[in-house]
Formats: structure tokens, sequence, C-alpha cells
């Protein structure tokens, strides 16, 4: 096992409750290994960034270091922006040796912890005329949404609900309205809203205004990120990327 320290990075946000669930993550992730020098970075909008992390990793001495995206999914900030980021911090530092983990979804580990954050807040897998919203962010990127849809279908394939539908803050369909109609002529006389997003933030409020607008007291379920869950896969992603080959090292 490899020395080097984690640095988890975050898209970031302007609402500052998205960088306090972040760093409520890598509390857990920390707590799970203490030994393991674990950095929380963020891509924009919320400090510290990226670049200036892995310039403080090789300030402290460290020859190497792996990067773990906190992104749900292969959409333009893990395709484009991480990779951006550590190649400017190498030009910078070119001893500095940095491996970038995968993405965290899919994963088993992502549909538990959605699942449980729905379940405490209400929802019954037993209810013949539940509808529920498993709420994403959307991308132009198809097969993250494709991700959140293949979760959605686990789900009804499960339970009793009349339906449960994959929906997006943006760039994809179905939006909330659709979805609920959806769900309606599906039989759904109730409603809950799953969290596929791991921190709190304009599109998940997004979702549930929308929701609320259309739909009475609807059980809304909170973010995924500081469920142990997902500290594990953090600490798994982390893992793998140590190995000698099979992620890219940008070098």
């Amino acid at each position: 096992m490899t020395s080097a320290p984690l640095v988890a990075v975050a898209h970031g946000s302007r609402d500052p409750r998205s960088a306090a669930t972040i760093h409520r993550l890598l509390g857990v992730v920390r707590a799970l290994r203490p030994e393991l020098d674990v950095r929380v970075a963020f891509l924009d909008l919320s400090q510290p960034l990226l670049g200036d992390v892995l310039d403080a990793v090789r300030a402290d001495g460290h020859r190497e270091a792996v990067v773990v995206p906190l992104l749900l999914g292969h959409a333009f900030h893990a395709r484009v922006d991480v990779p951006a980021a550590v190649a400017d911090a190498q030009q910078r530092h070119p001893d500095l040796r940095v491996r970038i983990g995968d993405v965290l979804g899919p994963d088993p580990r992502l549909d538990a912890a959605a699942w449980r954050r729905l379940l405490a807040a209400g929802a019954d897998p037993d209810d013949p005329e539940l509808g529920v919203l498993l709420a994403g962010a959307g991308s132009s990127h198809a097969p993250a949404n494709r991700l959140v849809a293949d979760v959605a279908a686990r789900w009804q394939s499960r339970t009793s609900w009349a339906g449960t539908v994959a929906t997006f803050a943006a760039a994809a369909a179905p939006d909330v309205p659709a979805a609920i109609e959806l769900l309606r002529a599906r039989g759904a006389r109730r409603f809950a809203v799953g969290s596929w997003f791991l921190a709190p933030g304009l599109l998940p409020d997004r979702i549930v205004e929308l929701t609320q607008a259309r739909a009475d007291a609807p059980l809304i379920a909170g973010p995924m990120a500081d469920d142990p869950g997902v500290a594990d896969l953090v600490l798994h992603r982390y893992d793998l990327a140590t190995v000698d080959a099979p992620l890219p090292v940008l070098a």
C-alpha cells in the first residue's frame, strides 16, 4: 500500500452546504483509515481548488498523490476538468506523480446509499401507490444518465411501487413535471424523491421545489455523501489507483 495522499476532488458549489457535506464525507473516510493522508479539493466555486491542493502535497514533500473524483459518472468534469487540472499541476511539479482514480459510479455501494436515504425519508417498499423519482443532475453524456435510469429500474424490480422513474435537473429528460405525470399514469397517488446527488445545492433544490409544486407532501431523501458506504467506495477507488497498471497515470 502506497502512502500517497488521497486527494478527493468534488465539483464545488456556491452553496456552503455542499462543501460542508463533502468535508463530512472525508471525515468518515479518515475514520475508516486514520493512517491515510486525506485531503479535500474542488474543481470550481469552492476552496481549495484541486491545483492548489496538489501544490500543497508537493510542498509537503510528497512525490506521489492519488486523485479520486467525487463524481458519479464519466461526464465532462471527469473526462476533461480533472485531467486538465492534474496536467497543469504536473507541469508545475514534474517530479510529482499523480494517479487519477475512477469516478464513483457505477457501484452497488452508491445504489445502497441512495436506497438507505430514501427509506430513512419514509418510503415504504410495499406501497403500491407510491411513485418514486430518482433525481440526478442530468448530463449531455448519455451514459451518465443511463446509470441513474438503471438504478431506478433495479429499485422498481424489487418493490411494489406504482413506478420508479429517473428524473433530471438539467440537460436530460424527463424533467420533474414529466416524470410525475408518467408516475400518475401508472397509478401513483403519493410521491417520493430519491437523491442521486452527493451533496445539497442548486440542482437538488430545483428538484425538490418542482416536486413540491406538483405533489402533495412528497417524501424527500437526503443526498448520499456522508453515508459510510460512499466513504468505503472512495477508499476502494484509491486502492485500485495505487496498483501498478489499470488506471491512467498522467506524467
